[in-house]
């Protein structure tokens, strides 16, 4: 779900007022991008105090990992006692529920860390040039490298590093060995999600302890890593935890009568993995975007018993048809994904660099709609969140009705127990959804006053940031159209016309409280791609070797630089970034 640009470049810079800096950025590539250190104003600021990690957020860690341990435990130990039982057919399909979707998973986060950790491979010559920009600053180039670059003190120039001594070549090869052994190890015991737990949980505590320049570079890291590991785990609990969910229920209702305590921590450890990971990726994302209010931790909460339940009624559902209706149901799943997935795709997702990883997200996200709704459209969600649960309740109805009629009316009053437990429960999923919408929702009560996500409330004016400019720790972008990058027609005007000010305040955002106090000094990074629009991530967290771009000017500014996305609808703009490689 992530995916790499075909070409990076940034540049840094001081520039005149309201102007790029000379900042360029070249056209070779989908996932392109410009930085330049500009000093103009109309940029609000990425480097003030900003968020700081709390203790509350390592718990937040600490229980994510105690429920990965637990459901992985769980599954493990129930396909064992299937084993000893002699059930080789249950023991299998535990089995494959989750070996298989760990496997993916881990391959897919070993593939993240040999890309952020091996050096691009470039032509030879110097990782970092300096050219001389025309407007009063240098360029730097970063299009095929990550390594760092040094600020020298009260300069303005830019350079390579030093040339290491063969002692220290010699010593970082041993350190970069051990750790390329390291992840092989983590990744082949599966527990590549277990160390990036524990590496946003180490990066944020070190955010917390550093002084404020390395504070906030720790806090992008940690940003960085926590999406990755949301991401993982989003994948992995609807490939293992949700089929887990609904072979083992089905297994329960079929065998009849009280069930067995594994089996039934079995399915409480999935259920609950499945709740909470779909609550964490919303907090992680929110988390990540400055145009967003964060999510409270009271949110969260309620987020994981709005899905526990509308979980728990649908997998019964599921589990209560499919223990009568095998066939049928094989059928119903298939038809009702190709159904989603078509919503999706129609819907016009933006959230990967490249089609076919766009593709490949619809697919998961359809796997997701079999049982829970799941937001990827930008916009108000409320007639589309109702669509969806009423065809969920019409569903649920028809699958648990067919089943109850197979079973003896008069005597089976276990049946309409369980009929019962399915209609509860979706009536409770639905009683915390409106909790969260209607007293718990970042934006402010359903019923009441709404504010549009600024982040902190404190002084009057104007709210947050130009469309374009990004304002705290990193966040994400759409990927550049053919037409943007050829420069013909940009929202109906041609290059090179008259257009108003890059940054100046849009008309129609409503008089609420500002983000934060502007500031009109310090570095810039320019992103040469127009911003992704939520629930998407930033492209700068999708995109990793822009993300890599990012990291080494953060940590080379004497200052934390602020990030800043391309205005779509400014023909000027996109001219200054395009006519020069």
């Amino acid at each position: 779900m992530a995916a790499k640009s075909d070409g990076a470049a940034a540049a840094a810079g001081p520039g005149p007022e309201g102007a790029a800096g000379g900042a360029r950025g070249s056209a070779g590539g989908r996932g392109e991008a410009a930085a330049a250190a500009t000093g103009g104003p109309g940029v609000t600021e990425a480097g003030g105090p900003g968020p700081r990690y709390e203790l509350r957020d390592c718990c937040w860690v600490l229980c994510a990992l105690l429920v990965f341990f637990s459901d992985g435990a769980t599954d493990l130990w129930l396909a064992a006692s299937y084993y000893l039982q002699g059930q080789p057919t249950y023991f299998g399909l535990t089995l494959l529920f989750v070996l298989l979707p760990s496997l993916v998973v881990q391959l897919l986060s070993f593939r993240w860390f040999v890309y952020d950790y091996t050096e691009s491979a470039g032509a030879p010559g110097p990782a970092v040039s300096t050219k001389d920009s025309g407007a009063g600053g240098p360029i730097i180039s970063t299009k095929d490298s990550a390594i760092a670059f040094r600020t020298k003190e009260g300069s303005q120039e830019l350079g390579p590093r030093p040339a290491p001594s063969s002692a220290s070549t010699y010593r970082r090869r041993c350190c970069r060995l051990c750790v390329w052994l390291l992840q092989t190890l983590v990744h082949l015991l599966q527990l590549g999600q277990v160390w990036r737990y524990l590496r946003a949980m180490y990066l944020g505590l070190q955010s917390r302890w550093r002084g404020e320049r390395l504070r906030r570079h720790f806090y992008w890291r940690m940003l960085f890593e926590s999406a990755d590991v949301s991401m993982l785990r989003l994948l992995e609990t609807f490939l293992r935890s949700a089929p887990q969910l609904v072979l083992q229920l089905s297994l329960m209702v079929h065998r009849g009568g009280v069930p067995d305590l594994l089996p039934a921590l079995s399915t409480s450890a999935s259920l609950v993995s499945l709740a909470w990971t779909l609550a964490s990726y919303q907090k992680v994302l929110r988390d990540s975007r400055d145009d967003k209010r964060p999510l409270s931790y009271k949110g969260a909460v309620a987020q994981v018993l709005w899905h526990l339940f509308a979980i728990a009624a649908r997998s019964l559902a599921f589990a209560l048809f499919a223990s009568v209706y095998k066939l049928y149901f094989g059928i119903f799943i298939v038809a009702h994904w190709c159904v989603m997935t078509f919503w999706v795709i129609q819907g016009e997702t933006d959230f990967c660099m490249s089609k076919w990883e766009e593709i490949i997200y619809n697919m998961v996200v359809g796997i997701i709609y079999v049982f829970c709704w799941f937001n990827v459209k930008e916009g108000r969600s409320r007639r589309r969140m109702t669509l969806y649960y009423c065809i969920v309740l019409l569903e649920n109805a028809a699958l648990t009705g067919f089943w109850y009629s197979s079973r003896n009316f008069s005597t089976d009053f276990h049946s309409l127990i369980l009929v019962c437990v399915v209609a509860s429960s979706f009536a409770l999923g639905i009683f915390f959804m409106c909790v969260y919408y209607c007293l718990l929702h970042p934006n402010g009560p359903m019923l009441g006053p709404q504010t549009p996500g600024c982040i902190c409330p404190e002084s009057p004016g104007p709210c947050g940031p130009p469309a374009d400019a990004v304002t705290s720790p990193p966040r994400s972008l759409p990927r550049t159209t053919g037409a943007e990058r050829d420069g013909v027609s940009v929202g109906g005007e041609r290059a090179g016309t008259p257009t108003p000010p890059v940054f100046q305040v849009r008309p129609g955002l409503p008089p609420t409280p500002v983000a934060r106090t502007s500031r009109t000094e310090g570095p810039v990074i320019r992103i040469d791609l127009p911003r992704k629009k939520y629930p998407a991530w930033d492209a700068h967290f999708i995109d990793r070797r822009l993300r890599k771009t990012i990291l080494a000017l953060e940590y080379s500014s004497p200052t934390t630089p602020r990030l800043q996305y391309r205005s779509i609808g400014t023909a000027q703009e996109l001219l200054e970034y395009e006519t020069t490689v």
